[in-house]
């Protein structure tokens, strides 16, 4: 729930063949291969809602483990003020976006959010004027006035493959799923830099350390220096259950240990979740984003020239006035939307 497992029921072993093989039936896979992962989905209408489940099969030397992944397209923000951007970063991203070319990478760990944050940056650039080609895998949620490419390694339909195809289509704007291998890199930035606005994602842990990612995949500094316009980083915290929340007063000084710069505010008000049915007594229900935006400036591109270490760039963004991961995060328990341990638990100094 949130992000974080619970043990709901522990049901009887007897049962798992005909649980398996009922939601084997319902996404359409092979019911008598137990011996290779199998992927598929579920399409189920609730009431006006359509919901997605994206089932992963793994064998075990116990059995079979099935993965269900929701997917709910109301959970897609449209309005990019909703996603939990402070009003500086979500000022920089949207400039970003707005470029005719360019790069923009959103880094963080599966499940981070990164996907809903592409899609509401396409919705928001959404024009009937421009042609905007995707390349996924899987394709998640289907976007009116797109063209969506999935992923198919068996055929050969491959990330790097479906680029070199798309720019014989000329896009205004290719979304990039993931950049997993050298040669999608490579060809992704030089997307970039011949007019057209990329965007993909990355596997690293700050916005600093993913232009150092690039120059490990291949990529030469001066391409990414010419080709990469904003980073973000962006982690998903839990929300404060509205239902059973209360408040409590600690010393500002209380944050400072954490990384909270203090700005005089004396005694504070935070809040936390006693636990209720609502949140199933975690006290937490919900989850927000929390950002740390890298505008690739003039002395950010020079640094890059040079092969900087990634500490030194996160030195100096910070000066230019970047927000870590971890400053965003207290922000938001300032605004009582969520708790000091839950900042610490998904972020790092």
């Amino acid at each position: 729930m949130d992000g974080v497992l619970h043990e709901v029921m522990t049901p009887p072993k007897r049962i798992e063949p005909a649980v398996v093989s009922r939601l084997k039936i319902m996404a359409s896979l092979d019911i008598a291969e137990r011996r290779l992962p199998q992927d598929g989905r579920i399409k189920l209408r609730q009431a006006r809602r359509e919901i997605d489940f994206r089932v992963s099969v793994l064998p075990t030397i116990f059995g079979e483990s099935i993965s269900l992944r929701i997917l709910d397209r109301d959970a897609l923000k449209v309005d990019l003020a909703q996603l939990g951007f402070d009003p500086t970063a979500l000022a920089a991203f949207q400039n970003a976006i707005q470029h005719p070319h360019g790069m923009i990478l959103i880094t963080g760990p599966t499940g981070a959010g990164k996907t809903t944050t592409l899609y509401s940056a396409l919705h928001t650039i959404n024009r009937g004027d421009r042609n905007i080609v995707t390349v996924e895998d899987p394709v998640e949620y289907e976007l009116r006035g797109m063209t969506q490419v999935q992923v198919h390694d068996e055929i050969g339909r491959t990330f790097a493959s479906a680029l070199r195809s798309f720019l014989r289509h000329d896009p205004d704007v290719i979304l990039v799923g993931e950049m997993r291998d050298q040669e999608t890199a490579q060809i992704a930035v030089r997307a970039a830099l011949t007019g057209h606005l990329v965007l993909s994602t990355l596997h690293t842990n700050d916005a600093a350390s993913t232009l150092a990612r690039l120059g490990d995949m291949g990529v030469p500094p001066f391409l990414v220096a010419s080709a990469l316009k904003l980073v973000v980083a962006q982690r998903l915290v839990r929300r404060v259950c509205q239902d059973c929340r209360e408040p409590y007063e600690v010393e500002e000084e209380t944050l400072i240990p954490y990384g909270h710069t203090p700005v005089g505010l004396g005694r504070i008000t935070l809040y936390r979740g006693k636990g209720c049915a609502t949140c199933h007594c975690t006290g937490m229900k919900g989850r927000s984003a929390i950002y740390e935006v890298l505008p690739v400036t003039p002395e950010i591109r020079g640094l890059v020239l040079h092969s900087t270490f990634a500490d030194e760039i996160h030195d100096v963004a910070k000066k230019q006035g970047m927000k870590t991961l971890r400053e965003a995060g207290l922000a938001k328990v300032l605004e009582g939307a969520t708790t000091v341990e839950e900042v610490l638990r998904v972020t790092s100094d």
